[in-house]
């Protein structure tokens, strides 16, 4: 079944790696660094604050929970646990996909990419919902951002799936933690 589910995989990843011109590689290349988001996470930062100056801190520290989750699992976890070679570091691919820049590490799944971009998304809509609500667009972030990973050629579908996954579930994570802990924090200094 697994062999099944990664042959789908990586033919999956060879059709959606063919699409590709020259024009937009830069420009994808460039999708993908985050340097090129910081005008966004400043206005997030903005937003954020001017909202709820008092409780900003909340948020903020709920964002670096989420993508320190995000990361450690993804990066420091499954990545050297699972050694799934990314496509670009893979002989049987060389010359036959799409691979525009540098390749990162040896090890591609799951996307920490993808886990850090939906895990900010997730956690961000949780948090402030009804407060922003434009952050809807976030997902759609989360997607681009991702999909730049296959166009590139350093990872697979499967990776940014799960990368997803991961990064959804450090969201709720990170949203039920900080609930938790403010709501308790409150009692304490309330009595």
């Amino acid at each position: 079944m697994i062999e099944r589910i990664k042959e789908w995989d990586e033919t999956l990843f060879l059709w959606l790696n063919s699409f590709h011109w020259d024009w937009l590689d830069p420009v994808v290349y460039r999708a993908t660094e985050t340097s090129t988001w910081i005008p966004l996470y400043i206005l997030l930062i903005y937003l954020i604050y001017k909202n709820d100056p008092k409780n900003s801190w909340w948020v903020f520290g709920g964002v670096a929970l989420t993508i320190l989750i995000a990361d450690q699992t993804t990066s420091g976890f499954m990545k050297p646990f699972f050694e799934r070679l990314r496509p670009c570091h893979d002989d049987r691919w060389e010359n036959v996909i799409h691979n525009y820049g540098r390749c990162g590490g040896l090890y591609g799944f799951a996307s920490s990419h993808a886990a850090n971009t939906f895990g900010l998304a997730v956690f961000l809509n949780l948090k402030m919902k009804g407060r922003l609500p434009y952050l809807r667009w976030l997902f759609l972030y989360a997607l681009a951002v991702s999909y730049t990973r296959i166009y590139l050629g350093v990872h697979y579908p499967v990776d940014i799936v799960i990368g997803g996954l991961i990064g959804t579930l450090a969201g709720w994570i990170s949203w039920f933690f900080i609930v938790i802990v403010k709501r308790e924090l409150l009692k304490k200094i309330l009595k």
